[in-house]
């Protein structure tokens, strides 16, 4: 797969079918379109292209806008390759881009990117002040003579998947609803940092997780999960919190994980964390000894769940 970063500077020799959108968390509704894609661009012997963005639109519109992440780049491109996507353009949103009129944006997919089809969802914006529509799209493919396909919304549960309606659910701690909704489920990746060391005086030692404040986090409490390191996966238990019962006067939020049959030493190495389902509510239990109960109850669920791989 091809990774660019071009915002309409090199000339492509072969024609593509493009995919347009922001695709944040790749969840189904985005996989139907770039798929479509994949079919067009093979049935029609060319390449295929997935033209999103570098940073989000809202970091140079308006800073305090920016919704928090659902996944970062290096994923996206990682799940992009796997399908078979021939290239992706990842776009640096910036003063000089914002300002493109939505007609010649179109017309720069033409001359740059030898687009032959477009491919976009119901409610796509482009242009300057979004001022660029669906509607717009169908004009200019029938006088500048491209194919373009118009994605309906996908839907779950009677209503439309949105980027923003799986952040509300992750926020709310419902991941297992959430990952109904994504390609792979809700996934935090960080270096692994030394904590307290309270667990392994309780007999369940963690790992914690240095993780990035522009992703969203889910809801306080301890979740099952799935824990990626160096490509192997283990179950584990992961608690999003403030810890209470041992440190009352904890201000900032920590992602700690008990990995089940694992016992390595793993302080500065990269983690990825999936959050399956959430377990139960973040409690400030009365003793230490009532905690470890609790943990213990918390560990024989997880042994019971399948280890749930993921591709």
């Amino acid at each position: 797969m091809i990774v660019l970063q071009d915002n309409f500077d090199s000339k492509l020799s072969f024609k593509t079918y493009i995919a347009l959108g922001s695709f944040d968390g790749l969840h189904i509704g985005h996989m139907s379109l770039i798929n479509k894609t994949l079919e067009l661009s093979k049935h029609n012997k060319v390449k295929s292209m997935v033209y999103t963005f570098n940073n989000h639109p809202l970091s140079i519109i308006n800073k305090d806008k920016v919704p928090k992440l659902l996944m970062d780049n290096e994923s996206k491109l990682n799940i992009l390759d796997k399908i078979g996507i021939d290239i992706v353009n990842l776009v640096d949103f910036n003063i000089d881009y914002m300002k493109i009129v939505p007609e010649q944006f179109v017309m720069n997919m033409l001359e740059f990117y030898n687009a032959a089809g477009i491919i976009v969802g119901f409610n796509y914006k482009f242009g300057y002040k979004n001022a660029g529509d669906v509607s717009l799209l169908e004009k200019l493919s029938k006088r500048l003579n491209f194919e373009l396909i118009v994605m309906d919304s996908v839907m779950y549960n009677d209503n439309v998947i949105s980027s923003s309606r799986i952040r509300n659910l992750i926020s709310d701690g419902n991941v297992a609803e959430a990952n109904k909704m994504l390609f792979q489920p809700f996934m935090l990746k960080g270096k692994v940092i030394k904590g307290k060391q309270l667990g392994r005086k309780l007999g369940f030692p963690t790992v914690n997780l240095q993780y990035n404040t522009e992703f969203i986090l889910p809801a306080t409490g301890v979740y099952y999960t799935t824990i990626e390191y160096n490509g192997i996966f283990y179950k584990g238990i992961t608690s999003v919190g403030y810890n209470p019962t041992v440190e009352p006067i904890n201000i900032k939020i920590s992602i700690e994980t008990y990995i089940l049959d694992f016992n390595k030493n793993i302080y500065d190495e990269n983690i990825k964390v999936y959050f399956i389902e959430k377990m139960r509510d973040e409690i400030k239990f009365d003793s230490l000894d009532d905690l470890i109960r609790q943990l213990e109850k918390d560990k024989f669920y997880a042994e019971s769940q399948v280890l749930q791989k993921i591709d």
